[in-house]
């Protein structure tokens, strides 16, 4: 993580894009019914727009990049300062200057955070990995590092990497975080098998239709060191449940 690649996004947030913008295109009074289980909106009408904005840097910027998990709350007081004082003009120092006199040593100790968390969220990862494979006689681990637990066992041919499939699957972080799952939305997946995850491409290619099976992808067969926006984090080993269904052309 670079000073230029972390503040880069500063740019692109600053008007809302056209892959960003469907987020916003609600109504008030439809945004207000959605948010009703997650609790009121911490503005007016009037004003939640540029709280949104606020939201959408934080996201852009902090929520991609992992601050919280390498800052301590002192330091992202610091960050939240400098942001402010920047952005409203009233720093009592050029922002130029400041970035060319600690710019790099910000690098470093990013880098360095950086490379010891996702160390730390891999060993994690192994150790949950060892757990699930004590605590499950059936399951397999593969070459690849792949666990497949098989829960119901399908009928048929398994597909090619090169079909299109049609799976429900619930996917969690190993603390049992939900971050994406066709389950809680009520509509199955259908994708081509050779377009998606490596943990995927081989562990779907196990089951046959109708089948249900455990897989549990380390980050090198998930999204690697670089975690997948501000919901996988860097490392990560993921654990999906999945069924299969007659969708394979």
């Amino acid at each position: 993580m670079t000073l230029v690649a972390a503040f880069s996004a500063i740019s692109s947030a600053a008007a809302f894009t056209s892959r960003a913008a469907p987020r916003f295109a609600v109504r008030a009074a439809t945004a207000r019914a959605m948010s009703s289980d997650a609790g009121p909106f911490p503005c007016g009408d009037d004003e939640m727009p540029f709280y949104a904005l606020g939201v959408n840097l934080a996201k852009q910027v902090g929520g991609q990049t992992g601050f919280k998990s390498l800052m301590s709350d002192e330091e992202l007081d610091l960050v939240l300062k400098g942001f402010g004082e920047e952005i409203c003009g009233t720093g009592i120092s050029d922002g130029e200057t400041i970035l060319m006199t600690y710019g790099q040593e910000l690098n470093k100790i990013l880098q360095e955070r950086s490379a010891g968390l996702v160390g730390r969220v891999k060993e994690e990862g192994e150790e949950f990995v060892q757990n699930f494979l004590d605590c499950n006689d059936d399951a397999v681990k593969t070459d690849s590092g792949l666990v497949y637990y098989s829960m119901t066992e399908g009928e048929g041919d398994q597909p090619a990497v090169t079909d299109t499939v049609e799976v429900h699957y619930h996917g969690t972080l190993i603390d049992g975080t939900v971050f994406d799952s066709s389950v809680d939305r009520g509509q199955t997946l259908s994708f081509p098998l050779g377009g998606v995850i490596k943990g995927w491409q081989e562990g779907v290619a196990m089951m046959k239709v109708g089948g249900k099976a455990t897989l549990i992808c380390p980050s090198d067969l998930a999204y690697g060191e670089a975690g997948s926006g501000d919901k996988i984090p860097p490392g990560a080993t993921l654990k999906f449940e999945v069924s299969s269904r007659d969708g394979r052309k």
